[in-house]
């Protein structure tokens, strides 16, 4: 037995080289705390890929994207986490960012649970969820899905997992849920494993109007199955005033369009005149 239990330890020396500080085990859940923020994120057993994995097997997390919006946040920002799966951003933004309002979205409903108990684990007041995503169309669609990959939940399979079921969630237009709430945003990210397009059609109106620093996911394979390429957002956004940028070495560098050589693959867009001093 002792064999067995011996792996314990292995882990107690592994996480040393990582931003975990600890793994509680308890008989419902594994608990991973983290070391910068002291957040603790709920381990499902079945995700390779969530984010307290995912910085076991990396050390670290999106750290300099993490880094530069930290930078960009000011007090009393409104942001929209837009695919939030299990809130690692929300999360770490509430925890090192004091007096800021969080909108968390994320459309899949098993995925929003694991959201909304990562938030009340860590006690968390100033994170609002909500259980439906955005894009140019206010309807149900079916999502896929699988246990392994939640992060990859999208419109389409597009990590062509044998086993993704299709699961019915709920889309609409940010514009259209900006004009009923009557929300001011400072600050959108978005991460929608390929429909980010549909994201910001919907919500061209009020980026527009209220001029909001945009982080987002583009990635040319995600892209492709939806018929777009990323440059199709630089430009849709750059029609409003946008300028797209990338993150080397915790510098922002303009990022005019996108080639088969890019290898960011997360993007931050200011407004020329709003964000000409950031």
């Amino acid at each position: 037995m002792h064999d067995i239990h011996k792996i314990l330890f292995d882990y107690s020396d592994f996480i040393k080289k990582t931003d975990i500080s600890s793994i509680d085990i308890n008989t419902y859940d594994v608990i991973m705390t983290l070391n910068k923020t002291g957040l603790k994120f709920l381990c499902d057993k079945n995700d390779h890929r969530i984010a307290p994995i995912e910085i076991i097997n990396f050390s670290t997390y999106e750290n300099e994207e993490m880094a530069v919006t930290l930078k960009l946040i000011k007090k009393n920002y409104t942001i929209f986490d837009i695919g939030a799966n299990i809130g690692w951003y929300s999360l770490t933004l509430s925890r090192l960012k004091k007096n800021i309002q969080i909108y968390a979205f994320e459309p899949i409903l098993r995925t929003y649970k694991y959201l909304n108990r990562n938030i009340a684990l860590n006690n968390i007041k100033n994170i609002k969820t909500m259980n439906f995503g955005f894009s140019d169309k206010n309807k149900k669609i079916k999502f896929y899905y699988y246990p392994e990959g939640s992060g990859n939940a999208s419109a389409l399979n597009i990590s062509h997992h044998p086993n993704a079921e299709k699961i019915t969630g709920r889309i609409m237009k940010l514009d259209d849920f900006i004009n009923k709430e009557n929300i001011k945003i400072d600050l959108i990210k978005c991460d929608v494993e390929g429909a980010e397009l549909f994201v910001f059609k919907g919500a061209i109106n009020t980026i527009k109007q209220q001029k909001p620093i945009i982080a987002t996911e583009m990635l040319r394979k995600w892209s492709k199955p939806f018929n777009y390429h990323p440059n199709d957002i630089i430009e849709l956004l750059g029609t409003v005033g946008y300028n797209c940028y990338v993150v080397r070495k915790k510098r922002l560098i303009n990022m005019p369009y996108i080639t088969d050589h890019t290898k960011e693959t997360n993007f931050f867009f200011l407004h020329h005149q709003k964000h000409k001093n950031i």
